[in-house]
């Protein structure tokens, strides 16, 4: 460990000298305090230290004394349900040991509860070969997540002890005779935030990720180990759309980062998520929910560092073998943080005065996202699936985060500033939204549902083209120019909009859909159109059509909130419409004949 000497203190920024043994990436205890920075340029001796606490009242001639380790996070039993900081500092624990609502400075509280004890079963037998990776154990963590303990990385051996009984994080539970002699090896594992962890294999993603957001999983999709942006304007729904993913999403973990945005929202989640059940397993979901929160009136450094602790902890459990999803809300308030310590530094600035190099670190960050095969003789596959909303100023997306953020993910759901004034939610613009899974989640559900999904969802995003191309024209000489066709097509694409787009996340039944709900409520709106187009050309007048199947388009309307136990009810609806119709044009003298 060496020692320097601060000799400038700017913001969360340190200048100190007689630094020349210290490396870029080192962590540093700061002033007499010790407060927590990490090295991030070095010139000569002196060190430039990003301080991850309130440097105020720090002052030249202070000791800054090195670690020579690189920021890392804690891993092992004891990570899911809870909530931790930027650099994972356990918030619940600091309050108690502290006794205070805020932050302290100089506080040193270890991540994970090293006195706890965990029942560890081994999974294998003494005289096993292992390598990087093998399971060598598991810690049933929660009732939902098996924590499985892993050999380290670089680790090759044999076996030559192991044990089941109850142990501490810090305990010695095998021991590996490697080519330099027997090693013990505890639960507890540490790893760089800034490095992504190694993978056996990277596969390419093809199971779609159910959100259970009708707009999203039909026209939008994201796939398991995909990447997805949600840029919008102030008030748009960002925070919503990811609160509700989080909830619903099909994955086994969520890792939540709460990243530069406001306190009362990351209070919503931790006051709903508890009282929130997990469909698949009925227990709460912070039993699967992992919490970092940097919120906007804690240490601007620290945001800069909370992305990479929370994509690490998710690697870790991906090399389980589990499918994550990361929420990041918003990479516009990291970049805010990367460009403050870029200016600080007097680096050359780029667009909109953001670091030259904010592409490649937005890049970095999405590609260790993924679907993977992890290290380890079973072949463990698991996914880390990157959705991250992005705040443009003034909702404009070509400003540099956005444009970069775009570049590199698949999926862009645009929120509409227009849409949300108009109470529509989730307010994504289906007319600038695009995802480039789109064809292959087409082909996994039609073989999945043994139907013609993606023709249906075509036929639907074509009903909302054309009826923006309609509206055009309302607009210029009047409804009365339109063909009962088009009306008709304007009919059925308010329904589209409004009784299957349209979903109330704070609706007990309609905050989420199941794939076959979607599936049946999309066919009942289609199979209106296209009877309806039928009857039409039959010689059946609209106002025919409208006036005999009010009751129908009220259930169609009413549909999305019929409970998942009762779907049959929707199949009777599309029989009903069939017979609706057939019956409108038989009373209009004309038949199939």
């Amino acid at each position: 460990m060496q020692e320097g000497r601060i000799i400038k203190v700017s913001g969360p920024l340190v200048l100190a000298e007689k630094m020349e043994q210290a490396a870029i990436q080192d962590i540093c205890y700061v002033g007499d305090l010790g407060v927590i920075g990490e090295i991030i340029e070095m010139r000569g001796d002196v060190a430039s230290i990003q301080v991850y606490e309130e440097t105020a009242g720090i002052g030249p001639g202070e000791p800054v004394k090195t670690t020579g380790e690189a920021l890392s996070v804690e891993l092992g039993p004891g990570i899911v349900s809870q909530m931790f900081d930027g650099i994972q500092r356990p918030l619940n624990t600091f309050k108690e040991q502290t006794n205070s609502n805020f932050l302290s400075r100089g506080v040193q509280i270890p991540a994970l509860d090293h006195e706890k004890k965990w029942w560890f079963e081994a999974a294998i037998e003494e005289g096993t070969a292992v390598s990087a990776g093998d399971v060598v154990g598991t810690v049933q963590e929660t009732k939902i997540i098996t924590h499985k303990i892993m050999v380290p990385n670089g680790i090759r051996g044999t076996l030559r002890k192991i044990s089941s009984g109850e142990f501490t994080i810090d305990e010695p539970v095998y021991v590996i005779e490697t080519s330099s002699g027997p090693q013990e090896f505890s639960m507890l594992q540490k790893w760089p935030v800034r490095r992504g962890r190694p993978v056996s294999e990277k596969l390419n993603p093809e199971a779609p990720m159910i959100t259970g957001q009708r707009v999203i999983d039909t026209f939008f999709p994201v796939v398991k180990g995909g990447a997805a942006a949600v840029p919008g304007p102030f008030g748009a729904g960002k925070t919503v759309v990811q609160h509700q993913i989080a909830k619903w999403a099909d994955v086994d973990l969520v890792v939540y980062v709460g990243c530069g945005e406001r306190g009362n929202e990351m209070t919503d989640v931790l006051n709903e998520f508890p009282e929130l059940i997990d469909p698949k397993t009925g227990e709460s979901l912070m039993n699967r929910t992992i919490l970092i929160a940097n919120t906007s009136n804690m240490p601007v450094a620290a945001r800069e560092a909370s992305i990479y602790t929370g994509i690490t902890i998710a690697e870790y459990f991906r090399d389980m073998g589990y499918n994550i999803a990361i929420m990041a809300d918003s990479t516009s308030r990291w970049a805010e943080a990367l460009r403050e310590m870029s200016g600080r530094l007097e680096e050359m600035p780029g667009d909109e005065g953001y670091p030259a190099y904010l592409g490649s670190r937005l890049a970095e960050y999405y590609e260790r996202a993924g679907r993977v095969i992890a290290l380890g003789s079973d072949r463990r596959e698991g996914s880390i699936t990157a959705i991250s909303a992005v705040s443009p100023s003034g909702g404009d997306n070509s400003e540099p985060v956005t444009q970069n953020t775009l570049r590199v993910v698949k999926v862009f759901w645009g929120l509409s500033a227009t849409l949300a004034q108009q109470r529509h939610f989730p307010s994504i613009d289906w007319l600038q939204s695009y995802s480039l899974y789109s064809s292959e989640v087409g082909k996994y559900l039609d073989n999945d549902l043994q139907a013609d999904w993606s023709k249906m969802v075509a036929e639907g995003m074509r009903m909302l083209q054309k009826e923006s191309e309609l509206n055009e024209i309302v607009r210029l000489v009047g409804i009365d120019s339109l063909s009962e066709k088009d009306r008709l097509t304007l009919e059925v694409s308010k329904s589209m909009r409004e009784d299957y787009l349209q979903q109330n996340a704070f609706d007990d039944v309609d905050t989420f859909s199941s794939r076959e709900k979607q599936f049946k409520m999309m066919q009942n709106i289609l199979t209106f159109n296209t009877e309806g187009q039928r009857a039409l050309e039959l010689g059946t007048y609209l106002k025919e059509i409208m006036d005999g199947t009010v009751a129908l388009r009220d259930q169609i309307a009413r549909s999305k909130y019929i409970p998942e136990t009762q779907l049959e009810k929707l199949d009777q609806i599309n029989a009903d419409i069939v017979a609706q119709i057939q019956l409108i044009i038989a009373e209009g003298g004309m038949t199939d004949d």
